[in-house]
């Protein structure tokens, strides 16, 4: 299916001005635009994680601010992209309020149009969007890289459980704070099905 990015609508600060949980239920659905060029990449984001803050022991303001982690303070709708492994990107977007730090990690994402690889991990997602470290703190309000509408709607089914590969957190680990669309084939890593 391939929509044109003209004819979507951009989500607005306050969309993204709300608590990260909140906001990882509601990004599930919604499309991520990267005009690269004379091309846009665009993808529905089928699969989340919220962090929460300093005290969420699985984010990277757990313990406050940093000069890595400025972009998560500040306003919310912004890009925080950082490098995991010294070689994937990753990137969230900011909850709010301002200085909450707290923001929501794209997990995957289904392609929708002009998307060259896969996109079901975070890492894979960054690159098949063409997002890198240039885009941290870029404003999702802004022409190049934003957060859409297509006013079409998802129907998903909303399934949750803890997030992935965040076993060091402690008690953190197992909050049920990932989202993602149940059964979508996008999704980065399936429920493990209980044998019978």
């Amino acid at each position: 299916m391939n929509i044109a990015a003209d004819g979507l609508r951009k989500l607005p600060r306050d969309f993204y001005d709300r608590d990260a949980v909140i906001l990882a239920q509601a990004l599930i659905g919604k499309l991520l635009v990267h005009h690269d060029g004379d091309d846009a990449r665009i993808g529905r984001i089928v699969e989340v994680e919220a962090y929460l803050g300093p005290g969420d022991l699985a984010a990277h303001t757990a313990r406050g601010p940093t000069p890595r982690t400025r972009a998560m303070f500040g306003p919310p709708g912004h890009a925080y992209v950082y490098l995991v492994y010294g070689m994937h990107h990753c990137m969230n977007v900011v909850a709010g309020p301002e200085g909450s730090g707290t923001a929501v990690l794209l997990r995957a994402l289904e392609p929708v149009t002009a998307l060259p690889c896969a996109t079901n991990g975070p890492g894979r997602l960054c690159k098949a969007l063409g997002i890198s470290l240039a885009h941290y703190g870029r404003d999702l309000c802004g022409d190049s890289l934003y957060l859409a509408d297509d006013g079409l709607g998802h129907g998903y089914d909303i399934a949750r459980s803890p997030r992935i590969g965040v076993d060091y957190a402690g008690e953190w680990a197992a909050k049920p704070l990932r989202f993602y669309a149940d059964g979508h084939p996008c999704v980065s890593r399936q429920p493990r099905r209980r044998a019978r």
